[in-house]
């Protein structure tokens, strides 16, 4: 069993912390670099919220959206 959680170390340590290992190394010379994902991430979300919101606004401008101020139905008796 003790073989299996070593492999399982072995795993993480030298195949799939590589990445980080990389950007840790990177930090020393440049921050911009190292926080490069991080930057394509906010990216990625900030486009993603722009078009959530222009589609929310398309909806509510065609009269699509549907507001029911009763969240339950027992809630109108």
């Amino acid at each position: 069993m003790r073989a299996f959680f070593e492999a399982i170390q072995w795993l993480f340590e030298n195949v799939l912390f590589v990445p980080h290992d990389f950007l840790r190394k990177l930090e020393l010379t440049s921050w911009f670099g190292a926080n490069s994902i991080n930057w394509i991430f906010m990216l990625i979300c900030s486009a993603a919220m722009y078009y959530w919101i222009k589609q929310l606004q398309l909806h509510k401008a065609n009269n699509e959206e549907y507001q029911d101020t009763t969240a339950h139905s027992f809630l109108t008796k």
